[in-house]
């Protein structure tokens, strides 16, 4: 069918309608195709920036779990080289020992004090942050300059360190700077797409590699202490990518309609903000935080406990480079589990703290008995044990972001934060007295040596 086209088209500048008319013979489909393909465009042009917002939150939220716990990484290691060489805080009394995980005794190579102790002067300041930052004002942005504040704080403490408690105390501000950014950041994520819980998780994973292995490659070429300094990028790469390149969300004026009189009205996300409210919420979070602080338990009971007491003899690694590869192993687990949650989702967080609980078993054994043949069988375990625990953790915070109700997921999702720190405290503390007993037990022979 053909005939003369009448056109009436929108104006792009102002909103008003521009009509525009043409004496031609035309198609139907003509007409149909013009007056269709500029909404067509125009949807276009809305998809693509929806798509790039999207992709900056994805790799925003991945860059700031990845500098949130870099420092918290980093630390325990920088600041126990720091003691060592500038205090001499290592027990050199016994001279039997040539291996560099600590110092040896009648019977077994072990550290004069267990990691654990460590691992609480480094878990101790950010679980308390974790127990009381839910119920403070989420000030977001004053709450990330704080993290990036006392993040390069905490470099410069432990690098330019003269005295030891300035060295301790660097430990201890990033471990406040990790645990405010953690609780602040799983908080704020509950304004954009559940996909991001998965990156920031893949981040904070990627955390223990990238940490372990720049520490390790910088200190080679250069002290501990300039190594410090030069990592003092992390928190700036921290605040540009939680400035510039994270979208932040807008309050937008939406139209409503109250009683044949059209208004604008602000939609607005309004948290929990009563104290009462608050804490009628946590027992509703004790199925989310129970399980993954269990497993957070038995993990770092784990490393800092019975890690040190694997030993290996006649192979290819020290015993000290047996530890430190124990520790990459597991991490390389952790990044790949708390990637996975867009491939796998595990909704029975419980069972991977009932597995967790047999590694714990298969390991304690074998400090005890040495009945594992080789190696690279503590290695498969040891990987096994990363992926249950940066597996507990996104899938966590990942049903919490579907199950949880909108207005409450801000306080909820920082809240179960602190069951891990929990777990992590609890396990420095066991770890100690385990460790010490197992280390006045005679030294067993291995199984087929």
């Amino acid at each position: 069918m053909s005939g003369f086209c009448f056109f009436s088209f929108p104006s792009m500048m102002d909103q008003s309608s521009v009509t525009i008319v043409k004496y031609e013979e035309c198609d139907t489909k003509d007409v149909e195709s013009a007056i269709t393909s500029p909404k067509k465009d125009e949807l276009s042009v809305e998809e693509q920036v929806a798509r790039k917002t999207r992709w900056r939150n994805l790799l925003a939220f991945w860059m700031l779990g990845l500098c949130n716990n870099y420092g918290y990484v980093v630390m325990l290691s920088a600041a126990h080289d720091i003691l060592e060489s500038k205090f001499g805080t290592m027990d050199s009394d016994n001279s039997d020992s040539s291996d560099a995980t600590g110092n040896s005794t009648s019977t077994r190579s072990c550290n004069s004090l267990s990691t654990g102790a460590i691992l609480l002067a480094d878990i101790l300041p950010a679980l308390a942050i974790k127990l009381t930052a839910p119920f403070l004002p989420f000030v977001v942005h004053a709450r990330l300059a704080g993290c990036v504040a006392l993040s390069m704080a905490g470099f410069l403490f432990v690098s330019l360190s003269n005295a030891k408690w300035m060295a301790i105390l660097g430990v201890v501000v990033t471990s406040i700077s990790s645990g405010l950014g953690e609780v602040t950041l799983l908080g704020y994520s509950h304004q954009y797409t559940k996909q991001v819980i998965s990156t920031w998780s893949s981040g904070t994973g990627g955390a223990g590699i990238v940490g372990a292995v720049s520490y390790a490659g910088l200190t080679t070429w250069m002290s501990t202490e300039d190594t410090l300094l030069v990592m003092l990028v992390v928190p700036v790469v921290q605040a540009v990518t939680f400035w510039l390149i994270l979208v932040h969300p807008k309050n937008i004026p939406i139209p409503i309609t109250k009683e044949a009189t059209e208004s604008q009205e602000m939609i607005m996300d309004t948290p929990i903000q009563n104290f009462r409210e608050k804490m009628r919420i946590v027992p509703r979070l004790f199925k989310y935080m129970i399980p993954i602080g269990l497993v957070y338990l038995f993990e770092y009971f784990i490393n800092q406990g019975l890690f040190e007491l694997i030993e290996f003899d006649g192979i290819w690694l020290t015993h000290a480079q047996q530890y430190r590869w124990l520790q990459v192993d597991y991490q390389i687990g952790v990044f790949i589990s708390r990637s996975s949650v867009n491939l796998i989702t595990i909704n029975k967080i419980w069972l991977m703290a009932v597995l967790q609980f047999l590694n714990v078993i298969v390991l304690t054994f074998e400090t005890l008995f040495y009945y594992i043949p080789n190696i690279w069988i503590v290695f498969a375990i040891v990987l096994w044990e990363g992926l249950l625990g940066g597996g507990a953790y996104v899938n966590t915070f990942y049903k919490m972001s579907k199950e949880v109700p909108q207005e409450e997921r801000e306080f909820s999702l920082g809240m179960t934060t602190m069951a891990d720190s929990l777990g992590i405290a609890l396990a420095g503390w066991l770890s100690m007295p385990v460790h010490n007993a197992i280390c006045k037990l005679p030294q067993p022979v291995r199984l087929g040596s």
